[in-house]
């Protein structure tokens, strides 16, 4: 089964693009490691994100990242302690298994992604990596192009459990 299919059609451009952006860029971009594959997908003057440490009290999330240094240093951080990491399964199909992002809400200019990961990736010895968390991101066309503005994420999926 291929799941790397954007579900949005060519008929639904925002969707569609926004989808190619989050997901397909997102998950080859961290898998080689390479940030200059999604460096031109944020509003780099304004962006700003929160992070949730998987807790239901937003009371306890934190602005993680007040610049996109920061996230770029995490993001980038993650990517290579992934690249090291060994799978039993081959981890782009996995990830993109496992990563659901349909609830789309454009507004003219404006969107906000509902992005999800809910499922595991197999590990050498019967193990697994458990992925369940979401992320909202605030995305704005600039230009003409969709890029991100902002995101909270690592909320627990569902929240309010």
């Amino acid at each position: 089964m291929t799941f790397d299919k954007n579900p949005f059609p060519a008929g639904d451009p925002d969707r569609h693009a926004l989808w190619e952006m989050l997901v397909r860029r997102d998950i080859d971009a961290f898998l080689a490691a390479d940030w200059s594959m999604v460096e031109e997908d944020f509003i780099a003057d304004s962006f700003f994100g929160m992070h949730a440490h998987f807790l239901d009290d937003a009371d306890a999330w934190r602005l993680q990242f007040p610049t996109l240094e920061a996230y770029r240093d995490e993001w980038l951080r993650q990517a290579r302690e992934t690249a090291a990491s060994e799978f039993a399964e081959p981890l782009r199909d996995a990830l993109f298994r496992i990563t659901n992002m349909r609830d789309i809400d454009v507004q003219g200019d404006r969107a906000v992604l509902h992005k999800k990961f809910n499922g595991s990736v197999a590990k050498p010895g019967g193990q697994a990596d458990r992925l369940n968390w979401q992320t909202l991101y605030f995305c704005r066309r600039v230009d003409g192009r969709w890029r991100i503005a902002g995101f909270v994420g690592y909320m627990p999926h569902p929240l309010g459990r």
